[in-house]
């Protein structure tokens, strides 16, 4: 305690756990809506991830997709996420061709941006 007040620490979650609670709630919202994971992120291993590029992923793709709404979401923590320039050039790319691409920072950004998305088509 310093003068009377707490400091809390707050965790910040990571983006996994951003991701798992948008994807939750976003199949229960839209429950005849596919929504799936580009699994692009993570840690592996240097064969694992030369494997991985030889079967076509590709730095910089976006989190998730909506194939029906052709929308795309790249997922951020809510703090200290940032996009790197693989990232913006897969966006502009993905603009480009029409489709959406939204950048959250967090699960409840993600769902306010998906809920604007929709009011707009």
């Amino acid at each position: 305690k310093e003068m009377g007040m707490t400091h809390e620490l707050q965790r910040i979650p990571t983006e996994h756990e951003e991701q798992r609670e948008l994807v939750r709630w976003f199949r229960q919202t839209y429950a005849d809506v596919r929504i799936f994971a580009i699994p692009n992120g993570g840690g592996r291993s240097k064969s694992a991830g030369a494997r991985l590029k030889a079967e076509g992923v590709s730095a910089g793709v976006p989190d998730l997709f909506i194939p029906a709404w052709r929308l795309w979401i790249e997922m951020k923590r809510i703090k200290g996420g940032t996009v790197s320039p693989q990232q913006k050039d897969w966006h502009t790319y993905l603009r480009g061709i029409g489709d959406t691409v939204l950048v959250c920072k967090g699960a409840a950004e993600a769902k306010e941006q998906i809920i604007k998305f929709r009011e707009e088509k």
